[in-house]
């Protein structure tokens, strides 16, 4: 049985009451419905905040983040005030500031395959606001062994996608995407960077189709995928249909039960800068200082894009971008010593493994980047 709505809660929710397609009996059907949110972030603030606003009786939020002063371009759950707390609480509270007739639930903690059945076990749907792979997969995963919808949203600079994935009406994200791909060869946002309300439009899209399955109206994005571009303002569907070889919806699937998925996807479940190629090839930005000073000679190799350079910038290096150095090997000198770095580490990380994988030996990788050196050695640069 459907609960009823106070009289305090009929007036809240009066425009939806005015339309036919809602009413009374949808109202308390967003009442009784529950979503899990995984992820608080850009695309997790627009979803959060638009369900608790429009009566979605169950909330749930996984993360195991800070809210962080960069985060505030874009995901706007968060607030000044908010800095270095734990993102769940965060917007836990704002939520219920917006709606305090809803259950929030905070799981601080990351989606693995541990807990990942446990936690969604309850909900009626999934939405993936996550921003690595790993998890991408995790829950498409989880959707299918359940039987709920997931819905799915991308970001990156001026593009996202969206769409439901629903193995029991259509396809899974394992039937659009089966592999994922090579480390590196993707960039995250923290990398090429976001369009602050790109994931505004795109949380909001999902927010759109979890309140559209959760009333039972319209027509979901269920085998089709959004495509959005920001710049020309366009919209564009492709129709994907389920694989019949999906190894997890699939009708002869050989994937049974969760499965490592940084392993599989090769490459950390988080989407944070850890700025690290590994003990035996880091170098600490004190000790780079230092090393510079006792050898001059020592070549400074700057893998980030051009644009980045007018943010912060050291004097006399070299400046590859790492999507040409594959192509620029020869401007190298193998038998001179040289540190990478990048904006944080990440690049560097995986430029150095181009570099040894080439032949060079002399190479060494600095941990955290220039922004590292900017916290560290010189604090005059920014920290971006």
């Amino acid at each position: 049985m459907l609960p009823d709505l106070t009289h305090e809660e009929i007036l809240r929710y009066s425009r939806h009451l005015l339309i036919p397609e809602v009413g009374l009996d949808g109202q308390r059907k967003l009442k009784n419905s529950s979503v899990l949110v995984i992820g608080t972030g850009g695309l997790g603030s627009p979803v959060s905040l638009y369900l608790a606003a429009a009566g979605v009786g169950r909330i749930g939020l996984v993360d195991y983040d800070v809210v962080d002063s960069t985060n505030l371009q874009r995901q706007v759950i968060h607030g000044t005030s908010t800095i270095g707390k734990l993102k769940v609480e965060s917007a836990r509270n704002r939520m219920l500031d917006l709606n305090p007739d809803i259950q929030v639930d905070a799981y601080n903690e990351p989606f693995t395959s541990a807990n990942a059945l446990r936690i969604a076990r309850d909900y009626d749907l999934i939405i993936d606001g996550t921003d690595n792979f790993p998890t991408r997969y995790l829950s498409n995963d989880v959707a299918v062994f359940l039987g709920k919808p997931n819905v799915y949203g991308s970001i990156f600079r001026f593009d996202g996608q969206v769409s439901v994935f629903y193995a029991k009406e259509g396809p899974c994200y394992r039937c659009l995407f089966p592999e994922p791909p090579p480390p590196g060869l993707v960039p995250s946002c923290a990398e090429g960077g976001v369009l602050g309300i790109l994931p505004g439009t795109i949380g909001t899209l999902q927010a759109t189709e979890a309140l559209k399955l959760l009333l039972g109206i319209g027509d979901p994005l269920i085998g089709r995928l959004l495509l959005y571009n920001a710049l020309d303002m366009s919209f564009d569907f492709v129709t994907l249909k389920k694989n019949p070889k999906c190894r997890v919806c699939g009708p002869n699937a050989d994937i049974k039960e969760l499965i490592d998925y940084e392993e599989f996807c090769g490459v950390p479940g988080h989407d944070h800068e850890d700025g690290s190629a590994g003990a035996d090839w880091d170098i600490d930005a004190p000790r780079l200082a230092a090393a510079l000073s006792l050898d001059p000679r020592l070549l400074l190799l700057d893998v980030r894009e051009p644009h980045e350079l007018q943010i912060s910038a050291l004097p006399g290096v070299l400046n590859i971008p790492l999507g040409q150095l594959a192509s620029r090997l020869s401007e190298l000198d193998s038998a001179r010593d040289m540190v990478v770095f990048c904006k944080a580490g990440t690049r560097s990380a995986r430029a150095l493994e181009l570099l040894v994988s080439a032949g060079f030996k002399k190479v060494r990788n600095l941990k955290g980047g220039i922004n590292a050196w900017a916290k560290e050695v010189d604090t005059t640069l920014p920290i971006y």
